[in-house]
């Protein structure tokens, strides 16, 4: 039963060679991202909301569609609609710099986050703002690294997911083993 008012969430999972990625979609717009999917993870998501799953394939189609032609290879800027309201102001700011100015293959560093953000926080908390983003890969958290290397990572299998993400936009070199 739908409440009249009451917030929901469509849900949507795509393969991907990094495991399934799950997209929720409020009627603003994708509102998470998450590798892995199942009852356990859209519960975490539909409770930070307070709010209903909603039986509404449809409204999840395009970020689906466009989170697979990503992992193909094939599209290189999301469009989709993004609802920020899982991040706080200073998140929001932070992560939407980063959002609109780091284009696909290409990084920039926590430090460097911190300045073009004007965030006035340091390296250190951006790395946290990073660990706590809501939207991962479509709000693109893996295109920051350290000034020594690539930093750590949250999402999927850490440091790898990361790595495998930098690879498919061609910021890192592929591996002998590395595939599609």
């Amino acid at each position: 039963m739908e409440m009249i008012g009451m917030l929901d969430v469509a849900f949507g999972s795509v393969p991907t060679p990094v495991g399934d990625v799950l997209v929720a979609v409020t009627g603003q717009g994708v509102v998470a991202t998450s590798f892995g999917d199942g009852p356990a993870v859209r519960r975490r998501v539909l409770d930070r909301l307070g709010a209903l799953e909603a039986d509404d394939p449809g409204r999840a189609r395009a970020a689906r569609e466009e989170m697979a032609a990503y992992f193909a290879g094939r599209l290189r800027r999301f469009t989709v609609p993004l609802d920020w309201r899982l991040t706080s102001p200073l998140q929001r700011r932070v992560l939407g710099t980063l959002h609109e100015t780091v284009p696909y293959g290409r990084v920039t560093t926590y430090g460097g986050l911190a300045d073009r953000s004007g965030a006035g926080v340091p390296a250190r908390a951006i790395g946290s703002i990073m660990g706590g983003n809501p939207i991962p890969i479509i709000v693109p958290c893996h295109r920051v690294v350290a000034g020594s290397g690539l930093g750590g990572f949250s999402g999927g299998e850490g440091v790898e997911s990361k790595r495998w993400l930098l690879t498919l936009e061609g910021y890192l070199p592929p591996t002998l083993d590395w595939t599609l």
